[in-house]
């Protein structure tokens, strides 16, 4: 049985994915924003990549790995931590043509109004010989009318509940992966039920039951085909009752003092991590590598997976090739490799990112992982059955990740004190000024 053997993370990534950072760093090789990607000089082919977070790519070993079988080409990649931060700059860059990578990360929250936007910037992969491997549903994403493809999928995000088996345990709750996932089976409702529990019956203090109310709202709202729009391109967050519910459930949560008021990946989550200081977080199967870095090796073993109550998805990538870029040929060869079933394969087993390959998911050494950090949970069993789970159609709109990340703010304005009728109001407007 394979097992999740946690990696160093390059240490020139000085922004992490918690921080809101302006400034991009550098991975491997200087970046600059007057230049236009790659090129080839002396028989030597340069090929840069924009990516941001922990991708897997360079963390794994990959870049390194294709350059030793392709002495003629060197990568350069810059790696943005924030990916609100990383878009914004790309949007700016697509804008005005300059300062663009040959190769771009594209988060799934941007993909469709990279389609209906940015389609005449991007390298078409139709027919490309050795990418029809893909789930259906995550190339569709990346997809035009006209059936252009726009890149190549790298993970999906089914999820999971991350949790503190040494503070269940001091809640007087089980602490075995499969009696957890019993407490809230099927039902969102139960996990906070049993966040009520854990608050009354903790010994001790300064431990909340989970990170942030806008986790459960987005685990809730992503395990739905229609989330914020329709298939037409319509809004309709304001009357899906799904995105009410999850709304309603995760103000719940909020006014109940069950969390710690720590949103993902912003100031605060990662020494919440290291220090302990909420019990459970909903975590996507990319988040591990994450969570394993950031709560450190004092804390390998006390975090724990077990299944969520629903199977949803929740976040994936993107890898476009621009069309611009004066190596697109050699930039779409190394995409099509970074993407294809080894490489996804090889990613999973070393920091837990789902595949998106459907060749990888069915794969023994996905199915039989575990991982050592996380008590040796099963990954590749849990994650993968929640893989099967996800909607096989997933309407994305053009605002998606905007409008994520406002209902993200109004959460934590409940959070802070606000009513949940007044926090709705202003995320609407928000949402509205942001996508008229």
């Amino acid at each position: 049985m394979s097992t999740v053997r946690r990696t160093p993370r390059t240490r020139a990534v000085a922004v992490t994915a918690a921080v809101g950072a302006l400034a991009l760093v550098v991975g491997c090789g200087g970046g600059d924003d007057s230049a236009t990607g790659g090129g080839e000089k002396d028989g030597k082919v340069t090929i840069t990549m924009g990516m941001y977070g922990v991708m897997g790519f360079k963390e794994t070993g990959l870049l390194e790995q294709y350059e030793k079988e392709n002495p003629n080409v060197d990568i350069k990649a810059e790696i943005a931590g924030d990916e609100q931060t990383y878009y914004t700059a790309l949007q700016t860059r697509l804008a005005g043509g300059k300062g663009l990578k040959d190769i771009q990360g594209i988060e799934i929250g941007r993909a469709k109004e990279i389609v209906d936007t940015q389609a005449d910037k991007f390298a078409d992969f139709a027919g490309m010989s050795g990418t029809d491997h893909f789930l259906p549903w995550k190339q569709s994403q990346i997809t035009t009318t006209d059936g252009r493809v726009l890149g190549l999928g790298t993970d999906i995000g089914p999820m999971a509940i991350c949790y503190r088996k040494d503070h269940f345990e001091k809640a007087g709750l089980p602490t075995d992966r499969e009696e957890v996932a019993k407490l809230w089976q099927g039902d969102w409702k139960k996990y906070v039920e049993v966040g009520r529990t854990f608050k009354k019956d903790f010994k001790g203090d300064g431990v909340a039951y989970m990170d942030a109310a806008s986790g459960l709202f987005n685990a809730m709202v992503y395990g739905h085909s229609e989330q914020y729009y329709d298939a037409r391109g319509e809004l309709i967050y304001d009357k899906n009752p799904v995105v009410k519910e999850a709304w309603n459930l995760a103000a719940d949560a909020a006014e109940a003092d069950l969390t710690a008021k720590l949103r993902q990946f912003q100031p605060g989550w990662d020494p919440g991590l290291a220090n302990g200081t909420f019990a459970t977080t909903v975590c996507p199967a990319w988040m591990l590598g994450h969570i394993g870095e950031k709560a450190g090796p004092a804390n390998k073993g006390k975090w724990d997976v077990a299944k969520a109550p629903k199977g949803a998805n929740w976040g994936g990538s993107f890898l476009g090739v621009v069309k611009q870029s004066p190596v697109q040929e050699e930039a779409k060869k190394l995409v099509a490799w970074l993407t294809a079933p080894e490489q996804q394969v090889h990613i999973f087993q070393k920091q837990g990112s789902v595949p998106s390959s459907q060749k990888a998911l069915e794969a023994p050494e996905v199915r039989n992982v575990t991982s050592e950090y996380f008590d040796n949970a099963p990954i590749g069993q849990i994650f993968g059955a929640a893989a099967r789970e996800i909607p096989a159609k997933q309407v994305l709109g053009r605002k998606d990740g905007t409008i994520k990340d406002t209902f993200s703010q109004g959460l934590t304005l409940i959070e802070q004190g606000t009513s949940r009728d007044k926090a709705w109001e202003t995320t609407a407007q928000r949402i509205e000024k942001a996508v008229g």
